[in-house]
């Protein structure tokens, strides 16, 4: 690699990564402020706030990471056109190739390290920030709960209780489970305690109620002294299912006999895995966008404002195309060829842009070449 070359692949780089860290940044604070409430309702330290909100940094830098990609690469041609250099590389006969080679290093950087993301890093980033997810709510009676407050742990699911006594007892307490409206259960009991047996979470309930609706305008209710309730009832909804976003790779290519049995989960699971495999190329078409855009020497009276925001607009319905097919491909499994077309169509559709005078000068001698 000659020393202009490497020139253009610092420049192309240093804006590249200043565009993502920004871009990241900015994002990521939005996020977490979505988190917040883990703190302020859910009573959890800054510690697992800030590592829940980390988790979630993989999908934010796979997503943004081509963004800034396309970014950097038409700052980098917008500002060597600006200072007349590549006016200048283009009068030493420097050929668009050569001018290309550092830009595709770059975008077969960013390639590299989205794929890895996607494929890799990303289904265990969201199967840990599951996990963490699930503990908070495992014990909700002391991460969740607030003496006074009826606290609903999730749709469907209601907590309250009068007060908590120094030695962690509970007064005045009412559980309320209606997730599943065919059987909906309430408990009101007087008092009621935590235990943990054997890593399991029990509650203990003394001097109350349970009462279950057994048909239409009818209920059984039964009082009891003692009743103790297993806990982790309550969070099986939530931990046995992974969706597909928390799956390996290689789970969603070879899904289970189960998962092929229900169509609407095998759908999720089509779509996902096509999501990890082409999203990737969009690292490629948008350096490559960005170039074809500006890619050619202009001099100073020549304006680049419509060249830019044609890339930018071609960029972004690039993209949105491929987000609709991939949703597409959820309900119809033929969309799968759109998945992949879309980027790949765009990539070559940038180099034709490219290399256009090299093709036009192949294409007239065979034009005018005899029948």
């Amino acid at each position: 690699m000659i020393k202009i070359e490497r020139y253009l692949l610092r420049t192309a780089t240093m804006a590249c990564v200043s565009g993502l860290v920004v871009l990241t940044g900015v994002v990521w604070v939005t996020q977490a402020l979505r988190q917040i409430d883990l703190i302020t309702s859910k009573g959890q330290t800054i510690l697992l706030f800030l590592w829940i909100t980390a988790l979630a940094l993989p999908s934010l830098v796979a997503f943004i990471a081509p963004v800034a990609l396309f970014a950097g690469v038409l700052y980098t041609l917008n500002k060597l056109n600006g200072d007349s250099e590549l006016v200048v590389m283009a009068a030493s006969g420097m050929s668009p190739s050569r001018l290309l080679r550092p830009m595709a290093l770059l975008s077969g950087a960013v390639f590299a390290i989205v794929a890895v993301l996607y494929i890799q890093v990303l289904p265990w980033s969201f199967g840990a920030i599951e996990n963490l997810t699930t503990f908070v709510h495992a014990d909700f009676i002391a991460n969740f709960a607030r003496p006074g407050a009826f606290s609903q742990l999730e749709s469907g699911f209601v907590f309250h209780f009068r007060e908590r006594t120094p030695d962690g007892a509970l007064h005045g307490v009412f559980m309320q489970d209606q997730r599943d409206l065919t059987r909906v259960t309430t408990y009101i009991a007087e008092a009621g305690k935590t235990v943990d047996r054997d890593g399991t979470s029990y509650l203990q309930l003394s001097k109350g109620v349970l009462l279950r609706p057994q048909s239409a305008g009818d209920s059984a209710m039964v009082t009891f002294d003692d009743y103790t309730i297993d806990l982790s009832q309550f969070m099986h909804a939530v931990s046995t299912m992974k969706r597909p976003r928390e799956r390996s790779t290689a789970q969603l290519m070879a899904p289970d006999a189960k998962d092929q049995a229900d169509e609407a989960l095998l759908g999720h699971i089509r779509s996902e895995l096509l999501d990890r495999l082409a999203s990737p190329l969009y690292a490629v078409a948008g350096g490559l966008i960005a170039f074809a855009a500006l890619g050619e020497a202009r001099t100073t009276r020549q304006g680049r404002g419509v060249a830019i925001a044609g890339a930018v607009l071609a960029f972004a319905g690039v993209r949105m195309l491929g987000i609709a097919a991939t949703t597409l491909a959820v309900g119809a499994p033929s969309a799968a060829v759109f998945v992949w077309t879309i980027p790949l169509a765009a990539c070559l559709g940038a180099l034709a842009l490219i290399f256009r005078r090299a093709i036009l000068a192949l294409a007239q001698p065979l034009a005018r070449a005899p029948a």
